[in-house]
């Protein structure tokens, strides 16, 4: 039994280095780790504080960014919408254009084929009335191949002109 229930000596030794070992403690140990804690207690705070802002400026950035954002899809929504009425414009001009030029084909070739038509009428005109003469003439030298059918014609022809 004298193993278990402690002898009063060591119970007074253990309680005197138990107080000598807390008074050391506390003058040499507690009060640097409080400071310590404390220190690391406001580098915290700090860091909250710091990640706080940093969250509302990245809040504040990222509603820029999105203004940002919303104001690029208007530019580039407006430069497109733009960007389709000029190409409306020049195709609308392009097809006016070509109209244009298609009308001044077409009445350029009406007056080029009505003036072939005149040539042609006037060649055919030429032509016919050449042959009308050849024809004559052969007609006439053949009737008039004879002194007597020649007379002939010349009264006749005497006669009608003192009738008119």
């Amino acid at each position: 039994m004298d193993l278990v229930t402690p002898g009063i000596g060591l119970i007074v030794w253990t309680t005197l280095i138990f107080l000598i070992l807390l008074f050391l403690l506390k003058k040499f140990a507690w009060t640097p780790i409080n400071n310590a804690v404390k220190t690391r207690e406001e580098s915290i705070r700090a860091a909250l504080s710091s990640a706080d802002k940093a969250k509302e400026e990245m809040l504040l950035l990222q509603a820029d960014n999105e203004k940002i954002i919303i104001k690029a899809r208007n530019e580039r929504d407006s430069l497109l919408k733009e960007a389709k009425e000029v190409k409306e414009t020049i195709i609308e001009e392009a097809k006016q254009k070509a109209e244009s030029e298609a009308k001044k084909l077409i009445e350029q070739a009406r007056t080029s084929i009505k003036n072939e038509k005149f040539s042609a009428i006037n060649e055919i005109k030429e032509q016919v009335a050449i042959l009308s003469v050849e024809i004559a003439e052969k007609i006439l030298r053949e009737k008039l191949a004879n002194d007597k059918e020649q007379k002939d014609l010349l009264d006749k022809l005497l006669k009608d002109i003192k009738l008119n």
